[in-house]
């Protein structure tokens, strides 16, 4: 559990999703991939890096199928609070995606401009299926349509950190989803 009195705590609002809530989602995120990927001799889960390792991690644990693992690095954000919109591909996938069944895992879709442009990228790597699996989404704040097959919890727009969400390279340990108080990101 998150220690209150945490070097963090003085910069987090509010929890807004504690880890129990986290644990309950995943399970069930988890069993609805399981069974429509019953018939699936191998699922390859595709986490974007950094900020769905944590989610990835349980995730995959979770499973009843087997699973390979693959990370991307992309970067639209930078040290910034929102996506450039321009996309870079720092780490890209190791294995031949074609023919696979993939199941893309993020953390957080807001702009869906990066989550997007990876989509397009994926398909055009000749795989069997693509479907994605969000443990967060801001509803409203897409720019860009994407069919999220799997979605944890729909969250304000506020700025959130923990279970793998950053700011700045910090707070993703965090075992809860925070707000982060804006005098945090908002220093001058």
């Amino acid at each position: 559990m998150f220690d209150p009195d945490s070097w963090y705590a003085e910069e987090i609002e509010r929890t807004i999703i504690t880890e129990d809530e986290l644990r309950a989602k995943v399970a069930e995120l988890a069993d609805q991939v399981s069974r429509d990927f019953a018939d699936t001799d191998e699922l390859l889960l595709v986490g974007v890096f950094k900020g769905a390792v944590m989610f990835m991690a349980d995730f995959a644990r979770a499973l009843s199928v087997p699973v390979k693992m693959e990370f991307m690095a992309l970067s639209s954000y930078g040290n910034s609070t929102s996506s450039s919109g321009t996309v870079r591909i720092l780490k890209d996938i190791d294995s031949d995606v074609t023919g696979k069944h993939i199941v893309v895992v993020e953390d957080i879709i807001d702009s869906g401009l990066t989550l997007s442009w990876l989509l397009k990228y994926l398909e055009g790597l000749n795989p069997a299926s693509v479907r994605v699996v969000a443990m967060l989404r801001k509803p409203g704040m897409q720019r860009a349509d994407i069919e999220v097959s799997y979605l944890g919890f729909d969250i304000p727009n506020e700025f959130v950190v923990g279970y793998g969400l950053d700011y700045a390279e910090r707070y993703r340990e965090l075992p809860f989803i925070g707000v982060l108080k804006p005098e945090v990101y908002r220093k001058p």
